[in-house]
């Protein structure tokens, strides 16, 4: 099976400026359909998006990074993962963001490696596998 990479907001964020060279660069590196995004990911940026009133720059940005990664739909699997993964933090005393703890869980149920740049996601042990990009 092939290496997937479930991108976190911040790290599509970054994409989207388009500034950060390594990043774009080990971006390229990786096969067209190995890179996603969760569903939770799209409602964060649209979040930003609107909240910014919506400027073309970013809003054309966004519509070209979705060209090159599928968005995965936060389904039943997803929320059942979801469950066991923050029940199993909250007893070890690991709390994140609701929406952080989604991705997570995503990015657990679909067997991918989140990419992030949040520190918060060291804090949760495997079954997650997470890179800094």
């Amino acid at each position: 099976m092939t290496q997937r990479y479930m991108l976190d907001t911040n790290v599509v964020s970054h994409i989207m400026q388009g500034r950060d060279a390594a990043l774009l660069a080990l971006l390229t590196q990786v096969p067209v359909g190995q890179v996603v995004i969760s569903s939770v990911t799209l409602a964060e940026l649209e979040y930003g998006l609107h909240r910014k009133g919506q400027p073309v720059r970013l809003k054309n940005a966004m519509t070209q990074v979705l060209l090159h990664m599928d968005v995965l739909p936060w389904d039943e699997s997803v929320a059942r993962c979801y469950g066991v993964l923050c029940s199993t933090l909250e007893a070890q005393g690991i709390n994140l963001s609701d929406l952080d703890m989604m991705i997570a869980a995503h990015a657990v149920a679909v067997d991918a490696t989140l990419v992030s740049r949040d520190k918060a996601f060291a804090q949760v042990p495997a079954p997650l596998r997470l890179e800094t990009w």
